[in-house]
């Protein structure tokens, strides 16, 4: 589910206009982002000594059971660093697409802006392909693969606490046939020229990870590389650093196709390309 913009509800503002300083009440939220019953919501530092009882309310108008005050997300396994400021329980399955996301919102990264690109590669997969996901999390992007696509995945997540909701969410979906998962860094995945097609979503040290998914592309496979990139450096970047690299292991490259995810930070973009690969 996307963000959500929108006027403060007529019903909070009822309720916390009898309890908040008048000049405090147009600074509430009016935008939230909510990802199963779990609310994710912004605020301001002058709502601090009320967050709580903020919080409270927002459950009860909208209906959720638990409600985190947004943070920033990073480290390698992309971790929330989420405040909980209402209930006790974070897990939550997410419905989207006809896909069924069952995570931790307070530990585990999930974004709704992505919405399009999870869409956009359950209509590309195709019957019966190999599809490599070298960064599954709970499955984002290979899950409606294997659901709409009928494609064949091997899922990668390093992350244990992670991949415990990858495996639940492959059998919510029922393609424990067409979905296989392993818990490792994907540089230690043994397989080689196996993959029609692979999943490269990560950013800021995606290319990092460029020769291990050369090393499992078969000749002529589809790459779809994500990463973040200066708005100075584009077009030519992403790119140019794939291409470089792709020629340092005997592969040439053609681009496919080039699309912006969504704003990563102040100047940085998130984008995904998508690449077909060929062996010298």
């Amino acid at each position: 589910m996307p963000e959500k913009t929108q006027l403060i509800k007529p019903r909070i503002r009822a309720i916390l206009s009898k309890e908040l300083p008048t000049e405090l009440v147009d600074k509430l939220p009016k935008h939230w982002t909510q990802i199963g019953d779990v609310l994710i919501l912004p605020l301001r530092e002058e709502l601090e000594p009320y967050k709580h009882r903020i919080a409270e309310v927002y459950a009860e108008v909208l209906g959720v059971k638990a409600v985190l005050r947004k943070g920033r997300i990073g480290g390698e396994f992309r971790e929330t660093n989420y405040e909980l400021l209402y209930g006790n329980d974070t897990v939550t399955i997410h419905r989207e697409n006809g896909i069924l996301y069952k995570l931790d919102v307070a530990k585990v990264m999930f974004s709704p802006a992505n919405v399009k690109e999870r869409v956009r590669m359950a209509k590309i997969a195709k019957p019966d392909e190999l599809v490599v996901d070298m960064f599954a999390g709970v499955g984002h992007l290979s899950l409606p693969m294997a659901v709409h696509g009928g494609a064949r995945v091997i899922a990668i997540e390093k992350s244990p606490y992670t991949f415990r909701f990858l495996v639940e969410n492959i059998e919510l979906n029922k393609v424990q046939d067409r979905m296989t998962a392993y818990n490792i860094d994907n540089r230690d995945f043994p397989g080689e020229n196996i993959a029609d097609r692979i999943l490269m979503g990560y950013v800021v040290k995606t290319h990092e990870f460029i020769p291990k998914a050369l090393s499992i592309a078969k000749d002529e496979a589809i790459i779809h590389y994500h990463n973040t990139v200066p708005e100075r450096l584009m077009p030519r970047e992403p790119f140019e650093t794939f291409q470089k690299t792709a020629r340092e292991y005997g592969y040439e490259v053609e681009k496919l196709n080039e699309l912006v995810i969504k704003r990563y930070a102040p100047g940085v973009w998130h984008v995904v390309l998508d690449l077909r690969v060929f062996k010298r």
